[in-house]
């Protein structure tokens, strides 16, 4: 290790009550002749200036780095390259699977060169939590969280002895065992210490919390003041082994807040706003820095929503400063003892935000009024596509025609037009401009039902039930995600919805799958605390798990009857979940539409059954008095949410559940463990397998060699997620990764997810572009993992083509549009387009987690010029590519 440097003299000493610590002192540097106004830097680029100086070696870390960073010129273009070093990595077990494998993997490929195979372990400390596993196979039923629970063990048994294997067989890596909550809350809760202490050369330091994760999500933390962000499974790896990260000194977006939340709006409504804005602004690979007197009025929960779904919005963080807020949560959550350090530390440093703080530069800001925010969803496809709850039936049926349009015969297209603009019932008799006439009704009834359009009009019928199911029925109603469930209010709010709605006598529509699944077993504890538990459980959302699961595709199967009838119909249904995900083909396969929504707002769509309605005006239903029930009926306000949350949720809870929170259940507890240094590979396993990647690995780089020859895999549109290219839920029998695994003996019923089998590349390559929304234009008119071979024209499945064009010696390439890369950090993403054969991927732009594992993976990225795309340029993807001067 390189020995540390202080060419600026900044080291100092603080003591706080009987304990001294070293820091590096930003008003030390602040007053040195020849540096920029470090009054004006943004807080979250302080935080990086402190991680210079403490990380400062002439080497890695420049005396010259440290000046660029005080002369950060707000409006200026990224230039400058810096190296910035976690304190620490968390990871959650889809993505944490594959990065242990690699590490056990590296092991074996260092003893055969003849090195340590001990030297291959974390040198910073690093959490796992088993999060996202748990599926959702039982609701409805106060067993449900036993009974899944258990088919969680059975599904994952190998992977969570793998685990504890890597627990005990590396340093600095501890593992939170499954059923206790998801990643991002427990960091919020529990892992974050806001102010980080290290022993070193028996000195104790203190310095800013900070971390990377292996999931996009981690920016939940920035609402705790703690700078952090996703990064792939390969740029995590080399964190945890003591590599910086190479980052750009980054333009900052200021986002000022102004007054207060009206009544009936909540966090969820939020940051779906924010979230709009800040993707119409554009901050890809951009920090975004909150401030304002408006943060004054956001609880810590609501600014960690706002954090969480920093992805969605699309910068690197969404960061709010450590304030007075935070050190109220920090005593909420039983880190008391931590307070007085945190306040001493970022005060002596200038980075305690108080309402006389100066405003820093930024370059570029927004500003929104918090009296402004209104009820909202988010859907069918995209987070960022916010619909007013006052819009949301137009809105829907207007998304319904662009589905179906294609199937539209048989009726005057303004006819259908303005029915679907009109929004309203049917039976509509009006008369004004915009509005149906009583004969447009009747025709378009009469179309529907002669041509089977497939609007409103067209159902199923469920086997063996009363009921019918339609376009815009609401078969899944999740309350679930880091992103609400953090929330006290919001969850309080969805309590107090469904004992109202109980206690007027709705019940949920019987072709709902409802869940809930909270983020720690602190929210069960609140609820049940404030009396509320019952009623939900009255309208079927009774604990199904703790973990991430509709929101990352865990939703489990819907009904055989229900699935039936949406396929027998092939039917437009919907999902509302409370999540910050809701992209194709991501929550359950049988549903095309998915709304983002807040937790009280779930309730109210499963008492409505569809979401073909203006819950502003059109009933949930009937009471048991016979009078109709409105939202309205139901709606906290915000006073009474205030009351509950403050009498209900109490630190002792946090205290309980997390004293010892690495100890996990019984069952855990005598999960048979392999022992020994080095992981004994068992060659049968479909879970766990050793990959490829060291194979053959020579202790020089070689040259990667000019591409020559490529022919393009895939070309795919816009906003190509990275649960297009690698799916995390469901895996279909009839692909190649299901052929695989039932080759081997595993029967469909025991598939269990992509998500799940990250520890096993032969599968995962098979899933690669195996998304069943994928639209590959190289074989037009397919939906799913289809490509044509080039050679011979032939259609078969993107795996295979790449097989055949191993075989063939020919590289390939992807030809993509905008945002390629957007969603989750998925290192798989680029694992699998790597070990598929593709050397390049040619995009308009692309999200920055994605282009770093493609960059780690040997994969290059590279964009069209500014204005061309492929259809300006005329490709098909029918040419041939070659690309030269790679190894220069």
């Amino acid at each position: 290790m390189a020995r540390k440097l202080d060419s600026f003299g900044t080291r100092r000493t603080l003591s706080v009550g009987e304990k001294t610590y070293h820091y590096h002192s930003l008003p030390a540097l602040a007053g040195q002749a020849g540096l920029g106004d470090l009054t004006k830097l943004p807080t979250s680029l302080k935080v990086l200036l402190e991680n210079l100086l403490r990380q400062e070696d002439g080497r890695g870390v420049t005396e010259a780095d440290i000046r660029a960073m005080t002369m950060w010129k707000a409006e200026a273009t990224p230039d400058k390259e810096i190296a910035f070093m976690p304190a620490r990595v968390l990871l959650q077990d889809f993505t944490g699977v594959p990065v242990v494998v690699d590490l056990a993997s590296m092991r074996d490929a260092i003893e055969r060169m003849g090195g340590d195979p001990a030297k291959i372990n974390p040198l910073v400390p690093v959490d796992l939590v088993i999060d996202h596993s748990v599926q959702v196979d039982v609701y409805g039923t106060d067993a449900a969280f036993l009974l899944n629970s258990q088919l969680e063990y059975e599904r994952n048994r190998e992977r969570y002895a793998f685990l504890r294997w890597g627990q005990k067989a590396f340093s600095n890596f501890r593992v939170v065992p499954p059923d206790t909550g998801i990643v991002h809350q427990i960091n919020l809760e529990y892992l974050a210490s806001v102010a980080f202490i290290k022993e070193d050369d028996g000195a104790s330091w203190v310095y800013p919390d900070t971390l990377v994760g292996t999931d996009s999500h981690t920016t939940m933390i920035n609402g705790l003041g703690v700078v952090g962000w996703g990064v792939g499974g390969i740029e995590a790896e080399a964190a945890l082994l003591g590599q910086p990260i190479s980052m750009l000194i980054p333009q900052v977006v200021g986002f000022k807040l102004t007054g207060k939340m009206p009544t009936g709006a909540t966090a969820t409504d939020l940051v779906l706003t924010v979230t709009q804005m800040l993707r119409k602004q554009g901050v890809v690979g951009k920090f975004v820095e909150f401030y304002g007197p408006g943060l004054a009025n956001l609880s810590l929960a609501d600014r960690a929503t706002i954090g969480n779904m920093a992805p969605e919005y699309g910068a690197t963080i969404g960061f709010f400063p450590v304030d007075e807020k935070t050190l109220e949560y920090l005593r909420l959550t039983g880190r008391g003892e931590s307070v007085e350090l945190v306040r001493a530390y970022y005060t002596a440093q200038g980075m305690f935000h108080t309402a006389d703080s100066p405003e820093p530069s930024f370059s570029a800001t927004l500003e929104l009024d918090l009296a402004t925010v209104e009820p909202s969803l988010a859907g069918p496809k995209r987070p960022q596509d916010r619909v007013p709850l006052s819009d949301s039936k137009r809105s829907f049926r207007r998304a319904l025609h662009t589905m179906l349009e294609p199937k539209l015969t048989g009726v005057s297209k303004e006819t259908v037009t303005r029915w679907l603009d009109e929004g309203g019932a049917l039976t509509s008799q009006q008369s004004n401009e915009g509005t149906l006439h009583t004969d447009d009704v009747h025709q378009v009834q009469t179309a529907v039902a002669e041509a089977d359009l497939g609007l409103l009009g067209c159902t199923a019928d469920v086997a063996e039930a009363d009921y019918v199911l339609r376009h815009g029925s609401v078969v899944i109603a999740a309350i679930t995600s880091c992103t609400n469930t953090s929330n006290p209010s919001v969850m309080v709010a969805a309590g107090l919805v469904a004992k109202r709605a109980v206690e007027l006598g709705l019940e949920t529509k019987p072709w709902v799958k409802t869940s809930l699944a909270p983020g720690s077993k602190v929210v069960t504890e609140y609820l049940k605390q404030a009396g509320l538990t019952p009623y939900l459980d009255g309208l079927g959302f009774n604990l199904v798990g703790y973990g991430c699961t509709t929101c990352i595709g865990n939703s489990g199967p819907l009904p055989e009857a229900i699935a039936a009838a949406v396929t027998e119909g092939d039917l437009v249904v919907t999902s509302v979940l409370s999540g910050n995900r809701n992209f194709e083909g991501r929550i359950n396969p049988h549903v095309k539409a998915n709304y983002l929504a807040s937790p009280p707002l779930v309730v109210a769509y499963a008492l409505a059954g569809t979401m073909d309605i203006d819950l502003n005006r059109d009933p949930l239903g009937t009471g048991k008095d016979g009078q109709p029930v409105y939202l309205a009926d139901l709606w906290p306000t915000s006073d009474e949410i205030q009351a509950v949350v403050t009498e209900s949720v109490r630190s002792s809870q946090f205290e309980s559940q997390y004293a010892n929170v690495f100890e996990g259940d019984l069952i855990w507890q005598t999960l048979p463990t392999p022992t020994g240094d080095r992981f004994n590979w068992d060659a049968d396993s479909t879970y766990i397998k050793n990959p490829p990647y060291f194979d053959g690995l020579a202790v020089e780089p070689t040259d990667p060699g000019d591409i020559t020859g490529a022919r393009v895999l895939a070309m795919l549109g816009d906003s190509v997620t990275t649960d297009h290219i690698s799916p995390a839920g469901s895996i279909s029998a009839k692909g190649p990764a299901g052929r695989f695994l039932m080759a081997r003996g595993v029967r469909p019923d025991d598939f269990n997810s992509y998500g799940s089998r990250r520890g096993n590349d032969e599968v995962m390559v098979r899933g690669t572009f195996a998304n069943i929304r994928l639209r590959n234009l190289v074989a037009p008119g397919t939906e799913g993992g289809v490509t044509t071979y080039l050679p011979s024209g032939e259609q078969m499945s993107i795996y295979e083509a790449a097989e055949k064009y191993k075989t063939d010696g020919t590289p390939l390439v992807v030809l993509a549009g905008a945002e390629y890369g957007t969603g989750s950090s998925r290192d798989w993403a680029a694992k699998g387009t790597t070990l598929l054969g593709v050397r390049a991927v040619i995009a308009e732009s692309f999200e920055r987690i994605h282009r770093s594992n493609l960059v780690g993976m040997g994969v290059l990225p590279l964009q069209f010029l500014p204005g061309e795309t492929r259809a300006s340029l005329g490709l098909t993807g029918d040419e041939t590519f070659d690309i030269g001067g790679i190894a220069e």
